[in-house]
């Protein structure tokens, strides 16, 4: 009896007793920065002719359709990453002014924070600042709503035209 006893406390000893051990676990986080502008596809800006002479032309109405999307991943230690505007042309006595937005949607982390409206030149200028780890999410209504009007700056120089082509870059950088 004693030899079973000792047997199975023997064993059962075994059965509860504990081990430990470790693993190694390669983890890559790549360094990653994209942008995009949603949705795809242009905008028309378009003044209005008055309808009685001594009126002046009237201004379009602002486009609030357009949203920035990111994702970031910066190296440790790194710099954060700013969005940058600018034009490929300005247009004589337009001026084009651009809005961003505070962050909105589905993202996370540390998301850019917009700067003031801005009038946009030939030189980029920074829409966006202070963007980290983050991501906004995808499409419309995730991101920054962008909010881009036009102006007239000086009337004399006004010239008439007809579908000009403004080209707005957008740039995501350290």
């Amino acid at each position: 009896m004693k030899i079973i006893f000792l047997t199975s406390l023997a064993v059962s000893c075994k059965i509860f007793s504990q081990t430990t051990g470790n693993r190694s676990v390669a983890v890559t986080l790549p360094i990653v920065t994209l942008m995009d502008i949603e949705p795809a596809g242009a905008i028309s800006l378009n003044y209005t002719a008055p309808t009685e002479a001594g009126n002046a032309v009237t201004v379009p109405a602002v486009n609030t359709t357009k949203w920035v999307n990111y994702t970031s991943a910066i190296a440790s230690g790194g710099l954060t990453r700013r969005i940058t505007a600018s034009v490929n042309q300005v247009i004589p006595g337009v001026d084009i002014k651009i809005l961003a937005a505070a962050a909105s949607g589905s993202g996370g982390g540390t998301l850019g924070t917009p700067s003031a409206q801005i009038t946009l030149t030939t030189t980029a200028q920074t829409i966006i600042s202070g963007i980290g780890g983050a991501f906004t999410g995808n499409g419309t209504n995730n991101g920054h709503r962008l909010t881009i009007s036009l102006t007239t700056n000086t009337y004399a120089n006004l010239s008439a035209r007809t579908n000009t082509p403004v080209v707005i870059t957008y740039t995501i950088t350290e």
